[in-house]
């Protein structure tokens, strides 16, 4: 294993950030190769500590000779979200500068090219982080974005072009649900990563072989270890499922058993008032149309003070705010519908 040090340069004379990464050599260059990081919303920390519980079991594969694709690691993908605080209160999903989200903004190659890289010599730390990334991440053919939900099920983002292709991934990690993409426009990491590889020669883009997704591990609290321990299990099975590295204990994936929703059928349901929320339901619930999923306490003690919030379909929570207090419009749940949502925002890959 060799360990360097990225710096990415502030936007201010002595402003430096720092974060490692972690690079383990394969013994078979034919093999798949692979790419994990962290973190990039920098307060989402489940997948920090899988990756924690996941280096001793990598190295124990390398010392044995068994890894035989390159495998990249990124534990710390954000020390510039890492660093910002505001009023005590950690800030990690947007650059505190751009008021952009860090899982925004990649660039969108037109093939996997590194040459194609915008120059960010005068663009911003965060443009200079998240170019270098990319260019770290590229032409690997397993790419994995661990991040999590407030709370909700583990479950992963995957484009359409590399599903039910990707079925073996979601079994090996023990995924609760797939949420199949199609569209980016807005340069998610995830997009990013899939997007050079849509209109190249078959050679190039092997989309036999590649597996690129978000992970959303739970929640934001679901930091333990036994939850690592079990999370660093399913990545390693990945790894060995699409043969970056060889361990005859592990047994071969099964079939993928959880739910697999389009996006277009999640259903962000917004408050309509602002107040304290009382939730009917938590994720994984099954709900039917006209189900009462939350009450907003919007004028305490007084009569109407209570207003209701009903599931617009039939489906399954997939995710619920960790926080009770809530603004009108803001959003208080996922709901994996049945059927396509009637709210256009759903269209988005929106973490």
């Amino acid at each position: 294993m060799q360990k360097t040090i990225e710096r990415i340069a502030g936007d201010s004379e002595g402003t430096i950030y720092e974060f490692p990464v972690f690079r383990f050599d394969g013994t078979d260059g034919t093999a798949a190769s692979a790419y994990l990081q962290a973190a990039l919303h920098a307060g989402e920390l489940p997948g920090v500590v899988a990756i924690d519980a996941l280096m001793p079991m990598l190295a124990k594969a390398e010392a044995e000779g068994r890894i035989r694709g390159a495998i990249t690691v990124v534990p710390w993908a954000n020390p510039i979200g890492r660093a910002q605080y505001h009023f005590g209160e950690h800030q990690g999903r947007f650059h505190l500068g751009t008021r952009t989200n860090f899982n925004r903004a990649f660039p969108l190659l037109a093939a996997p090219d590194l040459k194609l890289l915008p120059d960010t010599s005068l663009g911003g730390a965060d443009q200079r982080l998240k170019s270098r990334l990319l260019e770290l991440s590229l032409g690997r053919d397993v790419v994995l974005d661990l991040h999590c939900d407030d709370e909700g099920l583990v479950y992963l983002y995957i484009h359409t072009s590399l599903w039910p292709a990707m079925a073996d991934c979601a079994a090996a990690m023990g995924a609760d649900a797939v949420v199949l993409w199609s569209e980016d426009s807005t340069g998610t990491f995830e997009g990013a990563s899939i997007m050079p590889y849509q209109n190249v020669p078959a050679n190039v883009s092997r989309f036999d072989r590649r597996a690129v997704t978000t992970v959303e591990y739970r929640g934001m609290l679901d930091v333990d270890s036994a939850l690592a321990a079990s999370d660093a299990k399913g990545l390693y099975r990945l790894l060995a499922t699409r043969g970056v590295l060889q361990d005859p204990s592990v047994p071969k994936a099964g079939d993928f058993t959880g739910a697999v929703v389009p996006l277009e059928n999640i259903d962000m349901m917004p408050s309509p008032k602002a107040g304290a929320i009382l939730y009917d339901v938590k994720p994984g619930d099954r709900v039917a149309k006209g189900d009462r999923l939350a009450t907003i306490v919007h004028a305490p003690g007084e009569p109407g003070g209570r207003t209701e919030v009903f599931a617009p379909q039939s489906g399954f929570i997939l995710t619920r705010r960790s926080r009770r207090i809530i603004r009108a419009g803001e959003d208080l749940l996922k709901l994996a519908g049945d059927r396509k949502s009637g709210d256009a925002r759903s269209g988005t890959l929106e973490d």
